[in-house]
């Protein structure tokens, strides 16, 4: 159906041509021959992509980055660390037999840049080493490999130990972190290692008498054939069988420390179990909700500048006995204890509280207090004793003094100001390594995962080294970069 809007805009085109003039039988006929003439010479030529081409680009590396990039900040903090002890390390000297070591600092710039990328991969980092122009540049012609970097961040806990002390150390003699309020919390980190491996005591012996077996067996089996072609298949075989029997054993040499835990808290002794992949490991209660094998990663962080000043991993799945142990390790970095601690309510146990009074201020939740009875007499029931809700800031019978005056402290309105900032500070602490990849430990052994989190933790603090003195690591300090600043 034609609305009248149609009706007048069919007319308003009509007449929007009717004025132009029709064209002649010769001017078809020029248009017509034209057209025939393109065809005849063709189709077109056109310029296409080729992917596939091989391309030699004479480009320096130095000038692939900006001069604010990421990687230069990286390497401009690595160059300012104390890495003599690795360097000690490397056995080719002079003119002696033996390939040339890689630098250390390109290994550890490579694998805090890839942190803060959110690379957790071995095999990843070389790759982007020969294909990424930050990585390449972080190299700078050096080959990497992924076996180099795995050992370099597997196997330097000391170093991450040492690093994380000079850092906040650093930062603190400039006046650029404080310690006026600490925030510690605890992240449950999945472990490397399978929910099936985990055996009790006599399994793990009947695996342990297999696995001797087969050691024997194969032993006796290269003594007895030891021809070329199979001498390297042998050997992998043995090499596995072996390694195999070391993790069953270290399964074994956890077990009564499982067991102990297991009846301090009240479970059955004979349950316990340990891994054979991951002894170190231990069945934990995830955010989600569900058991699986995990670590339990510590942080001590300064609620005003976010700068983490502990760090610590342990396999228990509770928080309980934390407090005392990472406020004992600030004191350590830095000669000196907090004004005031915040933590969750998984972390004030009374004897944890004992430890550090007089130390710092503990501030957590008090828990519900459980209702008594009062000793008499109910007229309807009979029931000797009547339910009486106890006050929460009044002390319990038994308390100490610090446990007291926490109580009290608690119930005040400042405290429950002050105790806003726990999750404003360690949550965000948390989220951030959480973006960066530590989802799940890519190596098993608690001294490896210690080695593994200290990573995350030196790539949290250099961003925040860069904002709150980027003069210690040369960041931003050249006469170009501070003019700009200026204006």
């Amino acid at each position: 159906m034609t609305t009248p809007t149609d009706r007048n805009t069919g007319r308003a085109e009509a007449g929007l041509f009717e004025d132009l003039p029709q064209p002649s039988e010769a001017q078809v006929q020029q248009a017509q021959a034209k057209a025939a003439s393109k065809r005849g010479q063709g189709a077109p030529r056109l310029l296409q992509p080729n992917r596939s081409q091989i391309e030699l680009r004479a480009s320096d590396l130095e000038s692939l980055l900006a001069q604010d990039h990421r990687a230069r900040l990286v390497w401009g903090y690595v160059v300012h660390q104390d890495l003599s002890k690795l360097i000690e390390e490397i056995k080719a000297r002079g003119g002696s037999a033996g390939r040339a070591a890689i630098d250390p600092r390109i290994l550890f710039a490579l694998w805090l840049y890839a942190t803060l990328d959110g690379v957790g991969s071995g095999r990843e980092v070389a790759r982007l080493s020969q294909e990424h122009d930050a990585y390449r540049w972080i190299c700078g012609g050096v080959s990497v490999n992924y076996h180099a970097l795995n050992d370099f961040r597997a196997g330097n806990v000391a170093l991450m130990d040492e690093l994380l002390t000079d850092n906040v150390a650093a930062l603190a003699a400039v006046g650029a972190i404080s310690l006026e309020r600490v925030a510690q919390n605890g992240m449950r980190v999945r472990a490397d290692a399978g929910a099936a491996s985990f055996r009790r005591q006599a399994s793990l012996d009947e695996h342990l008498k297999e696995a001797g077996e087969l050691v024997q067996t194969l032993k006796t089996q290269a003594q007895s054939d030891p021809g070329q072609p199979k001498r390297q298949a042998q050997a992998a075989q043995l090499r596995a069988a072996q390694e195999r029997e070391e993790r069953i054993r270290a399964a074994l040499k956890q077990l009564p420390e499982v067991a102990a835990t297991k009846k301090h808290n009240g479970a059955k002794a004979e349950d316990a179990r340990a891994s054979t992949t991951d002894a170190d490991a231990r069945v934990m209660k995830m955010g989600d909700g569900g058991f699986r094998p995990a670590f339990n990663v510590q942080f001590a962080t300064t609620c005003e500048e976010q700068v983490i000043v502990g760090m610590d991993v342990v396999n228990a799945g509770s928080d309980m006995a934390q407090l005392a142990p990472m406020l004992e390790q600030v004191e350590q970095r830095l000669g000196q204890s907090p004004d005031e601690w915040l933590v969750d309510g998984g972390f004030p146990a009374h004897e944890q509280i004992d430890a550090v009074a007089g130390k710092t201020e503990v501030y957590a939740p008090v828990p519900e207090p459980k209702a008594r009875k009062d000793g008499k007499k109910d007229a309807t029931t009979h029931e000797q004793g009547n339910e009486v809700q106890q006050d929460k800031p009044q002390p319990k019978p038994g308390d100490s003094e610090a446990l007291a005056q926490w109580r009290a402290r608690m119930a005040s309105d400042e405290a429950k100001e002050i105790y806003k900032q726990r999750a404003a500070t360690a949550e965000c602490v948390n989220a951030q390594a959480r973006n960066r990849g530590l989802l799940r430990m890519p190596v098993r052994g608690l001294a490896k995962v210690r080695s593994v989190v200290g990573l995350f933790v030196l790539a949290h603090n250099l961003m925040r080294t860069a904002v709150l003195a980027p003069q210690l690591i040369g960041w931003r300090t050249s006469p170009c970069a501070m003019a700009a600043q200026a204006a």
